[in-house]
């Protein structure tokens, strides 16, 4: 099996449009930016407890209410209770709804599938804002982008 290098990553133009990507994931799915780069980070460990949670968080502002947002909006679920004998804390995993977010924001990075443009699906192609108006254009500029 070969290893990638810089150069492999370069060749596939894989972090070219990720901020645009992220701006439309953090929109639509009531995130900020921390919160989808630390369900990546949780996601590429796969079982984590609430220990590695608190290290992935160390190099995003300070909110102490992140983890509560996650769990209440069902970002992260349990996998094992703990019982207070054998198993002494929770293990946890990133939920099936944010695996099927982070998997779509890869497809999207690797050019398989587009940013969604109906109102319908993409709350940024309302253009309420100023910001929305320019994002728009990045999302169109995005998805005829064939070299992604």
């Amino acid at each position: 099996m070969k290893r990638l290098d810089a150069e492999d990553i370069k060749n596939l133009n894989l972090l070219k449009h990720y901020r645009i990507i992220r701006k439309w994931a953090c929109r639509n799915n009531d995130l900020t930016d921390a919160e989808i780069e630390l369900l990546i980070y949780l996601d590429s460990i796969d079982m984590f407890t609430i220990d590695d949670f608190k290290m992935g968080s160390y190099s995003y502002s300070w909110n102490n209410r992140r983890w509560n947002k996650l769990i209440q909006d069902d970002w992260i679920v349990v996998w094992r209770k703990r019982n207070r004998t054998t198993q002494k804390y929770n293990i946890y995993k990133v939920s099936f709804k944010g695996k099927q977010l982070i998997k779509r924001v890869y497809r999207i990075m690797l050019g398989e599938e587009d940013i969604p443009t109906s109102e319908k699906r993409n709350s940024i192609m309302k253009g309420k804002t100023y910001m929305d108006k320019v994002l728009q254009t990045s999302i169109h500029n995005v998805n005829t982008d064939k070299n992604r």
